[in-house]
């Protein structure tokens, strides 16, 4: 199929499945359905995320299949209790994390770490309507960019990437339709992919010798950079939910940054394993304005 034809029948495609999707998960209700204003089908992202296994190159796609397969099932079950600290959906979503880690390690090297935790910044970028999907549309353009100059053919995938997304967005945008786990973790790792191929080409061209070390540090830079534009669109709603329910006077950016790096229930799982039920207070002010307030926040202690 040529480029272009892949970037229309992604669109399309992607437009088609959401509608039915929506219309779909509007009559079935139950865990799909969320009850807030007026009702919204949650799980929506199932259409960006079929129609990215579909298309996205082999075996990219088999890592976007695991991850959304694994956070679908969370979207079904909904917060079932495994355990205090743990939720069914949780284990699912941490075993498609794991998976995708080892799987994409034989695949691209230790970028595959941080193309999995995407999944952690996409889940806190799509706790408010569109921020997900704005998010991956700027993130597209900047590694189509990148890659163009480089020269690499693989600059294709960060486009179809963002036809899909947009192919999305107009009803997530809105808040009349929610993406699910499904969704943001699906649009996370394939993110996250075109990320490493961005970080590969560039470390080509840097340092052929040094290629693992220099592609992880660039890909480092890339998932703090867009952890960074993600607290950046949700700043507002960051500033009052930390102040209002978790206690932290004035946040600041640094504090919304931590919050898309380690908050939802992921983080706060670690948190509750590691710090059992003590709770530290911050008073360094450097400390305080790289986020250590949200970092060692303690829910448990907390509540």
């Amino acid at each position: 199929m040529e480029i272009y034809m892949l970037w229309i029948v992604g669109l399309i495609l992607t437009l088609i499945l959401t509608t039915i999707f929506t219309v779909l998960f509007t009559k079935i209700k139950g865990n799909l359905f969320e009850d807030i204003r007026g009702g919204i089908p949650k799980g929506v992202g199932l259409a960006p995320f079929i129609v990215m296994v579909l298309l996205f190159p082999k075996p990219y796609n088999y890592l976007i299949g695991i991850i959304g397969i694994t956070a679908f099932i969370d979207d079904l079950i909904g917060r079932k209790k495994l355990t205090s600290y743990l939720e069914v959906g949780q284990l699912f979503r941490g075993l498609g994390i794991i998976i995708v880690m080892l799987w994409g390690f034989y695949i691209m090297g230790p970028i595959a770490i941080l193309v999995a935790l995407m999944v952690q910044i996409f889940n806190i970028a799509d706790m408010e309507p569109g921020v997900a999907c704005i998010t991956v549309l700027i993130m597209s353009i900047v590694s189509f960019t990148i890659l163009i100059l480089m020269h690499s053919s693989s600059y294709y995938l960060p486009v179809l990437l963002f036809v899909i997304c947009l192919g999305y967005i107009s009803q997530d945008y809105s808040g009349y339709i929610m993406m699910g786990e499904v969704g943001n973790h699906s649009f996370g790792v394939a993110l996250g992919i075109c990320f490493a191929l961005v970080s590969s080409v560039l470390a080509k061209a840097i340092s052929p010798v040094m290629f693992y070390p220099v592609g992880f540090i660039l890909m480092i830079i890339l998932f703090l950079l867009t952890a960074m534009l993600i607290a950046y669109l949700r700043r507002e709603t960051l500033s009052y939910y930390l102040e209002r329910y978790l206690g932290i006077e004035n946040p600041n950016f640094g504090d919304f940054v931590m919050d898309v790096l380690t908050g939802g229930g992921l983080g706060d799982l670690f948190r509750k394993l590691i710090l059992g039920d003590k709770q530290i207070t911050v008073t360094n002010s450097l400390a305080i304005a790289l986020g250590a307030r949200r970092l060692v926040y303690n829910p448990v202690k907390a509540s």
